[in-house]
């Protein structure tokens, strides 16, 4: 009889489950049934070694001893699976194990001698299943416990009428392991309230010894398939129980806002590359026309320029060293110090720093005295950080620049200007979702007003997101809709839920202005809110009437990795707005409701764009904003 390889066996078919993977790989199945339900059927490969001399009391004693043998037996179960989580479970199967064989032909006194055995079993294998990964690959080990069943054997010589009968010394009982590995794969949709799974699977037997006496021991390789049987009933109610949903919607709408902002003033001027020229972006006045430029002129505009998006703070920045050099003119005892900065070296940063000066003392007629030029090859914060080599097209820019800086407070403060919210946060229809991130994929809204017409936003996979009440209601001045959560698990489910709401909005415009303070940040940093602290006490705080509403909202600009951004921005709003609590705590106003909430480098909801190494800089911020009742 030819002989098996079990080590070859056992690779082949992890490499059989591994291409099975590969080819049918799916999303996470992170939920899924607990109970399992089924039959497993396969082919056992045995593999006999041993000293068999004696056979029964009619064959008392072999001329020469059987030492090595294989054959094949069925191997057919019932078995119950339980999955605890979807890493730990168990398996039991309770079933017919068949441990067949023939010992290799042996040869003495030119007489050939065979022996084959039929040894069987009723096996109880319980088993502790692992699931390391997102797919269907899974590993099991356990014990084995075999009720003994047939023992029959059929013995052959040359020339002689074959003999049978069964073995003595058989044990009733025998104890064993296995370990194996397996791969369910989905035959049923994961919306089915009945799910189905085949499961091809290996495991090698070990330690059982079908004799008390003599030398005999017996592993298998056992290949074969599970058929499983699962409800996603409990799933179901898993999703209803742990994914809370709810919608908050806006009191009312309003048509706009005007909001009288503490806008800071970003001392820096970025310089384009091979150039030591200001940039046309920034604003560069006549001689004449800086005499009758006042920075009281950037306050309030006309209507027509406060509407655009970042449009109203970014001219308001580009005029930098017009709002410098008229404050310098306004305080003739201040100074100021300018730092260039270029990876060309000391040199050419001086030489964009005196471009800077020029352009002051040329046009605004500073005394080139109040001036200092110092040049450098890396800013004082630098945005390449040492050995960083990632997005440098982004990096490498913001660290191109004048920084513009005074030992005088009053030179460095922000300006207050008035511009036009045209989509306030508050107006925001904020979607709750607790748990999704632990148990759905993403998830959508589905919004449908009393017509039927519907409009879906997503997907999603955070647990909140925000939808602007005024995208919803269109053209209308009020309506109401019926909103409805369509997720996925990360098995494949689908889930529904639904609330209500009603949008209405304002009929004018508000008469009150709204409140708004940016704070800014450098480069990757969060615990930079504590220079801040005396700005958040001092002036933002004190603004903040009792029972008002405060919404702090973090953004972070596009470099980096999006996750690591998000929690990022979160971090800086939290930590902004404990200080605002503190303070208020102190001053006895208890009833003031936060909105605090971190949107990232998310594009939908950033102040500026990110193509300019200024507007990544002013990206890099937390706004307050204090609404008006």
């Amino acid at each position: 009889m030819k002989k098996i390889n079990l080590s070859k066996c056992l690779i082949f078919v992890l490499a059989l489950t591994t291409f099975l993977h590969f080819s049918t790989a799916q999303a996470g199945d992170k939920l899924q049934p607990k109970w399992w339900f089924g039959v497993a059927g396969g082919a056992n490969f045995n593999f006999y070694s041993g000293e068999i001399k004696s056979l029964n009391t009619a064959i008392p004693t072999l001329s020469a001893p059987f030492k090595k043998g294989s054959g094949t037996g069925l191997f057919l179960a019932p078995l119950l699976e339980y999955r605890h989580d979807p890493v730990w479970g168990g398996i039991l199967n309770l079933g017919f194990d068949g441990r067949g064989g023939s010992f290799d032909e042996v040869k003495t006194g030119g007489v050939e001698q065979s022996l084959s055995t039929t040894v069987n079993y009723l096996s109880v294998e319980p088993a502790v299943r692992i699931t390391p990964f997102d797919f269907g690959l899974h590993f099991f080990a356990g014990p084995s416990l075999g009720f003994n069943a047939a023992k029959s054997f059929e013995f052959k010589t040359t020339g002689a009428t074959a003999q049978k009968g069964d073995i003595n010394n058989i044990r009733g009982t025998v104890f064993g392991g296995k370990i194996g590995v397996g791969y369910d794969i989905p035959l049923t949709s994961p919306d089915a309230d009945l799910q189905i799974q085949l499961a091809p699977f290996a495991s090698v037997n070990f330690g059982q010894g079908p004799r008390s006496v003599e030398k005999w021991s017996l592993t298998t390789l056992r290949a074969g398939v599970a058929v499983k049987f699962g409800t996603t009933a409990e799933i179901k109610k898993i999703v209803e129980r742990e994914v809370q949903f709810s919608v908050r919607a806006p009191k009312i709408i309003p048509v706009e806002r005007k909001v009288k902002e503490t806008f800071p003033i970003r001392n820096y001027v970025f310089f384009d590359e091979f150039s030591t020229t200001i940039p046309s972006r920034y604003i560069q006045l006549t001689k004449e026309q800086a005499d009758n430029f006042q920075e009281d002129l950037l306050i309030e505009p006309k209507p027509t320029d406060l509407i655009g998006r970042s449009a109203r703070q970014l001219t308001v920045y580009y005029n930098v060293l017009n709002v410098f050099g008229d404050r310098m003119r306004l305080m003739p005892n201040t100074s100021i110090t300018l730092i260039g900065s270029s990876e060309n070296g000391a040199s050419e940063g001086k030489k964009l720093a005196e471009s800077i000066k020029n352009y002051l003392v040329d046009v605004f007629g500073i005394n080139p005295n109040r001036i200092e030029v110092v040049g450098s090859e890396k800013p004082p914060i630098p945005s390449v950080q040492p050995g960083g080599k990632r997005e440098l097209n982004l990096v490498n820019p913001e660290d191109r620049r004048v920084e513009i800086t005074s030992n005088s407070i009053e030179l460095l403060e922000p300006i207050q200007i008035i511009s036009l919210q045209e989509e306030p946060l508050d107006s925001d229809v904020i979607i709750n979702t607790s748990g999704a991130e632990q148990i759905l994929s993403s998830w959508m809204v589905e919004v449908t007003n009393a017509t039927g017409a519907t409009q879906n936003f997503g997907p999603f996979t955070a647990d909140q997101e925000r939808i602007s009440g005024k995208t919803i209601l269109g053209g209308k001045t009020d309506g109401k809709y019926k909103v409805t959560l369509i997720g996925q698990t990360k098995g494949g489910q689908t889930v529904r839920k639904e609330e209500s709401m009603r949008l209405v909005k304002a009929d004018k415009p508000e008469d009150e202005l709204g409140l708004r303070f940016s704070i800014l940040f450098e480069f990757d940093q969060s615990k930079t809110v504590a220079t801040y602290d005396r700005f958040l006490s001092t002036v933002v705080a004190p603004l903040i009437p009792e029972g008002g509403s405060v919404i702090i909202h973090g953004h972070t600009d596009v470099v980096g990795e999006e996750s690591y951004n998000l929690k990022l921005s979160q971090s800086r709003a939290r930590d902004a707005m404990q200080v605002i609590e503190r303070e208020l705590t102190k001053a006895g106003k208890r009833r003031v409701k936060f909105d605090t909430y971190g949107f990232g480098e998310d594009a939908r909801r950033a102040p500026f764009e990110n193509r300019f190494p200024e507007e990544r800089f002013y990206n890099r911020t937390v706004i307050i904003d204090i609404v008006p009742e």
